[in-house]
């Protein structure tokens, strides 16, 4: 099977330098069909990282494009009401024809987000529980029957239209490497969709007990899909490359770049050292990865990614 690629859109770092205007996010969607990357990411949170909202941006792109796919690296479900979500996801699987994936994750336990769960009343220690009643209450709406449910919401008779593009609502894939999220990941959803840390090697070693865990709940583990999201700075001059890459990290998480290195996939080098890093997810088995770029030069960039996917095994 082909890898797929796809290209994190820079939301988050236009907003860190003061440019909140969206014409450029959407040109970069139109630059990503035209050049036939597979797929385009937006991450998402309310105040710890302020940005665009993913699924307002990810409607207006399905709107302009009509081949690539659009997907959340990652949402955090547990920050919305359920029906308004599942509302929200079935108008755009619409807009876009089935090509929205829907990326899901539980957030670190860090202090900014522990004050966006509390801004948005949402108990933080109990978001993992949340989320996953969630997705199945959204499910359950996306099936286009009337729902009753009794849990933390209250549904009667709710039956939700318009029904989403795809039959039972777009593909969901969970990301988190912690054994309780391979656990998730390979019992209720169509994909897993990890950030980190480590390398390829570990990544597949995660990716076949994901493949265990479906085998063990009755599912068939060929209908998943492996992804990861990963940072790469492409350089010819590898010591400029890996100065990029910790410019990039300690700018964004205003952290040292040494931790967040050891928390997520990121690299540093030359194309061909960067595709070579790339490859042991590929031969881990993983058939989708989401790239952040660091750098400015998101046309070069995107160009760079097409390259890259031709070299990956």
């Amino acid at each position: 099977m082909p890898v797929k690629v796809g290209y994190l859109l820079p939301t988050r770092e236009r907003v860190m330098v003061g440019v909140h205007e969206t014409g450029r996010i959407l040109e970069l969607g139109d630059r990503a069909d035209a050049l036939g990357i597979d797929s385009v990411w937006i991450g998402d949170s309310l105040l710890a990282k302020p940005r665009h909202e993913p699924l307002a941006l990810i409607a207006a792109i399905a709107a302009r494009t009509s081949k690539v796919k659009m997907g959340t690296a990652v949402l955090l479900p547990m920050l919305r009401n359920p029906v308004l979500l599942a509302h929200q996801v079935a108008t755009i699987d619409q807009i876009s024809e089935g090509r929205l994936i829907l990326g899901i994750g539980t957030a670190r336990d860090i202090p900014a987000i522990r004050n966006e769960f509390e801004a948005a009343g949402v108990p933080f220690e109990k978001r993992i529980g949340r989320m996953l009643e969630e997705m199945r209450l959204c499910r359950a709406l996306w099936s286009g029957e009337p729902v009753d449910w009794e849990g933390r919401w209250t549904v009667k008779g709710g039956e939700l239209a318009p029904k989403p593009f795809t039959p039972g609502g777009p593909p969901i894939w969970s990301g988190g490497g912690v054994p309780d999220a391979l656990k998730r990941a390979g019992r209720y959803y169509e994909g897993w969709f990890p950030s980190g840390a480590g390398n390829g090697k570990g990544w597949g070693e995660s990716w076949s007990r994901v493949q265990e865990h479906a085998k063990e709940a009755g599912r068939d583990p060929a209908g998943l899909t492996g992804a990861a999201y990963i940072t790469v700075a492409v350089n010819d001059d590898n010591g400029k490359a890996n100065a990029e890459l910790d410019h990039y990290l300690e700018s964004y998480y205003l952290q040292p770049a040494e931790n967040i290195r050891t928390q997520q996939y990121c690299f540093a080098g030359n194309r061909g050292e960067v595709t070579e890093w790339l490859n042991d997810f590929v031969d881990g088995g993983a058939t989708h990865l989401a790239l952040r770029f660091t750098g400015t030069d998101d046309d070069r960039q995107m160009e760079t990614l097409v390259e890259m996917r031709a070299e990956l095994s």
